[in-house]
């Protein structure tokens, strides 16, 4: 399916102000509630629109720190893949994991309280991570930019 204009607002709308009513975002693409609903609905069925989430406030809830670890593992085999992979899906901290092309074999990210709480993870998680030969963790010092919108 092609995104007209009018699917492109849409979307570009929802991913800002993802509790935004039928009502107000039919305004602001200039659609009938009934004909924008319909969009809606559509672009949900088609897969476009994934998922609608709250998105937190890291620091208010305690968790100000970002932490991307880099991971090389001893072996590109399907099984250490395979395995790795299953064993990053269990730790609760791991907001995102990226198999990458480059230095390293994956790319993690975490939100955390500080450095102790970093080093629990590491104890408890990282350094039990199957088929691991290296890890380097770096500790972001400020946010420039954050978003979740693609551009469309």
């Amino acid at each position: 399916m092609q995104l007209d204009m009018i699917d492109r607002r849409i979307l570009m709308v929802l991913q800002r102000e993802g509790r935004i009513s039928n009502a107000d975002l039919s305004e602001r693409v200039s659609l009938s509630p009934s004909a924008c609903h319909r969009r809606v609905q559509r672009l949900e069925a088609d897969g476009f629109i994934a998922a609608y989430v709250a998105i937190l406030d890291a620091r208010k809830i305690g968790k100000p720190a970002t932490v991307y670890v880099e991971i090389t593992l001893n072996s590109q085999s399907d099984e250490v893949l395979d395995a790795f992979e299953r064993g990053i899906t269990r730790i609760p901290d791991v907001l995102e994991c990226h198999l990458m092309a480059g230095s390293a074999d994956f790319l993690l990210k975490l939100m955390v309280e500080d450095t102790e709480d970093f080093a629990r993870i590491h104890r408890q998680y990282l350094s039990r991570l199957p088929g691991v030969a290296r890890m380097q963790s770096s500790f972001a010092l400020r946010t420039v930019v954050k978003t979740t919108a693609l551009a469309l």
